[in-house]
């Protein structure tokens, strides 16, 4: 029914990013398994494909999720870090500030 049990164990030990890709080529391809079904069968075919877009569609909506509220914990670290970072070293922060803003006034002069 579904991919051999080889490409299971990659996916098990792929990144979050892959294993969602990964989920959503399945989706594509039961969708596409759904329509030819429903071209030239009825009944039991288009029920079963039906079955494994909704399962795809469920795992791949799960992985979505995990990897949102892991995007949103790094994203908010990131932020607690930068944050505490300016906080510790205000003129490094300004100084910093200031030559990325002198690079780009350059860059767009440039053009």
């Amino acid at each position: 029914m579904y991919a051999d049990i080889s490409a299971t164990e990659d996916a098990d030990n792929a990144t979050p990013k892959e294993q969602l890709m990964e989920d959503l080529r399945a989706v594509v391809t039961d969708a596409e398994a759904l329509l030819h079904a429903t071209a030239s069968q009825s009944g039991e075919g288009v029920a079963s494909a039906r079955a494994r877009i909704k399962e795809s569609l469920y795992t791949a909506k799960e992985r979505l999720a995990t990897a949102e509220a892991a995007l949103v914990e790094r994203t908010r670290q990131a932020a607690r870090v930068t944050n505490e970072y300016v906080h510790e070293n205000p003129w490094k922060a300004v100084g910093i500030g200031t030559c990325v803003g002198v690079i780009i006034g350059m860059l767009i002069a440039r053009r």
